[in-house]
């Protein structure tokens, strides 16, 4: 099995990546050293995780020591939809959800119940495009991105709050379109900014659209989807790859560690059927379920801030998957979403109404 996979502009992306999503400053840096210390030279970021700051430290601090070159590193980083957040965080707090002090964006982003607001405006023009990814690249200090995601599918009405919400708790929509988005985002790839674009959270519709763009010039070179057992994805896995379009797994090990998780709801890394099968391989969960993925030829970034499971994640090129555990895996599917984003469930570009 490739441990990276050929994007269609050429580039190879490293297979296994880290996820840096709810990584809190303080934490990342070390975690993306010992990634990277460990053999990992893909990671995951972007802007409303509030930590570039600290995995660009991460990654000139190993530069710097000689542990690897730029060239080396796969950097991702997203943009928010299309608009640029110069925004200090005001004191804010979450203590139904354990955070309280400094608002973090990642829980603003996912959450539906929204309490506070930014006093400077969310501004939706393609022209900020370019400012979004001149921060991220201030942020972490470098000259270039890897890839460069569109978050979300979905533009919201620019205004006081970080997220506009009407009467009902639904994000209130802009009218701009993610077409708009993309074709900025292309200029980015011409200027050198980054080296590939792409997208997140699209359903076969909306990529379909994107590819469907006249005067296309920059085709999406991977989506990026929650994927686990317990959403296999398989349709738009196939669809996406049928278009020469990679995907990439976030949250494989179901995001245990979601801030709004509910008592009660299943847990990939306890499921007893999960655990034979690891407990059959000698490994432990999480390592099923990344490799798992990898056995699908699908780009996969576990998230964690712990030095052992970071090492303990990228011990997954030493086994292989039977055949008969991938189809007992993939009958784990029921259509579970850790990420359901209801805050938008109304919007006229949530992604996730479609079949897929």
């Amino acid at each position: 099995m490739a441990s990276a996979l050929v994007l269609n502009n050429g580039a190879r992306m490293p297979i296994l990546g880290l996820g840096t999503w709810k990584s809190n400053p303080g934490e990342v840096t070390e975690a993306v050293k010992a990634a990277i210390l460990t053999g990992y030279r893909h990671v995951d970021g972007a802007h409303v995780y509030e930590n570039e700051k600290e995995v660009g430290a991460a990654v000139h601090a190993m530069i710097d020591q000689g542990v690897v070159k730029r060239d080396e590193l796969f950097i991702v980083s997203k943009i928010l939809y299309h608009f640029f957040l110069p925004v200090s965080p005001l004191p804010c707090e979450f203590p139904h959800m354990g955070y309280r002090g400094h608002r973090p964006l990642s829980v603003m982003l996912y959450c539906t119940v929204m309490t506070c607001s930014y006093t400077t405006q969310v501004h939706h023009e393609r022209s900020l495009v370019r400012g979004a990814c001149e921060k991220t690249l201030s942020d972490l200090k470098l000259d270039y991105l890897d890839l460069y995601l569109m978050h979300f599918p979905m533009g919201l009405k620019p205004g006081e709050k970080f997220l506009p919400l009407d009467a009902e708790g639904q994000a209130i929509p802009d009218n701009s379109t993610f077409l708009e988005t993309w074709e900025e985002m292309g200029k980015l790839v011409d200027a050198g900014l980054v080296k590939a674009i792409g997208i997140s959270n699209f359903n076969r519709s909306q990529i379909e659209a994107v590819l469907n763009k006249p005067g296309l010039k920059h085709k999406p070179v991977t989506n990026q989807i929650e994927c686990h057992p317990y959403l296999t994805q398989e349709k738009l896995i196939n669809f996406c790859h049928s278009k020469g379009i990679t995907v990439t797994a976030y949250s494989p090990l179901g995001s245990p560690d979601r801030p709004w998780a509910k008592a009660g709801e299943p847990s990939l890394l306890e499921d007893p059927k999960i655990l034979a099968i690891a407990n059959k391989y000698k490994k432990t969960a999480a390592q099923v379920l990344i490799r798992f993925q990898i056995e699908r030829n699908i780009a996969v970034i576990p998230k964690s801030v712990s030095p052992g499971r970071i090492k303990e994640n990228f011990q997954v090129f030493d086994f292989k998957l039977s055949k008969a555990d991938i189809n007992t895996i993939l009958s784990f599917n029921r259509n579970w979403r850790g990420i359901a984003m209801e805050w938008a469930s109304k919007h006229r570009d949530f992604p996730l109404n479609a079949e897929y």
